[in-house]
């Protein structure tokens, strides 16, 4: 098989089309489906669309994550009602959280959100995320925690007000006895955070399911590989190429 063409940097000053967003998301959705972070027709993956008004895409309410597609993904305001014609539902109270954020945080121009099995059970450590290891470093102060106030409602202004207030700049939530939460300029960006942070919580789980006394590094190390790892408006560009080339190869009706 010929090597693919090298990957281009993108320009952080790119203002992608509806139907680039499209296939971002819907790429997403299957690899959230492959890497095994969806709970069945639940959680939602989002993105605004630009121009005026406040729309974004999100997923039917009902498809199995694996089942996403570009056209499938619905159009819809920020309440969640479908700003297209859709024979498939949309989940307006599934929105809420999303809603907030990508109107209220900065960067949350996308907005990912699990309730994995790892995930959540760090949720429910007072501790949080643990610096056990290189890739948990990457989120010392980047991860932002939410406390549960029940199932998120539309009429409950003063959570959504907590949310983005909570959110702050991090590019990353744990919602406490919910689940993660993950925000980006671009779709590549929520999907690295995302990732590795999926990563960190399965790793903490498995060291603390050995037994033996958890090692943590000094503060001025796990600062320093932090810092090493950086963040940019780009960030997870190199991955996201690859990935989007493994979805065209094994699941190329994604795009459709």
């Amino acid at each position: 098989m010929p090597l693919p063409p090298p990957p281009v940097r993108p320009d952080p000053n790119h203002v992608p089309t509806e139907a680039e967003l499209r296939r971002d998301l819907a790429a997403a959705y299957r690899l959230f489906a492959l890497f095994g972070m969806t709970d069945l027709v639940f959680t939602h993956l989002s993105v605004r669309v630009p121009g005026e008004g406040h729309r974004f895409l999100v997923n039917p309410y009902g498809l199995l994550f694996e089942e996403i597609t570009a056209s499938s993904l619905v159009l819809v305001d920020a309440a969640g009602e479908p700003a297209q014609e859709t024979s498939w539902p949309v989940n307006p109270a599934g929105f809420v959280i999303h809603s907030a954020l990508h109107l209220g945080a900065p960067r949350a121009h996308c907005v990912m959100h699990t309730h994995t099995l790892a995930g959540m059970a760090v949720a429910a450590q007072k501790g949080g995320l643990l610096p056990l290891n290189q890739i948990s470093t990457e989120f010392h102060g980047r991860v932002a925690v939410h406390e549960y106030e029940g199932i998120a409602a539309d009429d409950n202004l003063g959570e959504r007000e907590r949310l983005v207030r909570d959110m702050g700049d991090k590019p990353c939530m744990i919602l406490r006895h919910h689940g993660l939460l993950t925000v980006g300029r671009t779709v590549a960006e929520a999907f690295y955070w995302m990732y590795y942070l999926e990563q960190s919580c399965r790793i903490q789980l498995a060291a603390q399911s050995s037994g033996a006394p958890l090692d943590i590094p000094p503060e001025e190390v796990v600062v320093r590989a932090r810092d090493q790892m950086g963040d940019s408006p780009v960030k997870g560009w190199l991955p996201w190429q690859a990935l989007r080339r493994k979805l065209d190869h094994e699941q190329p009706d994604y795009a459709s």
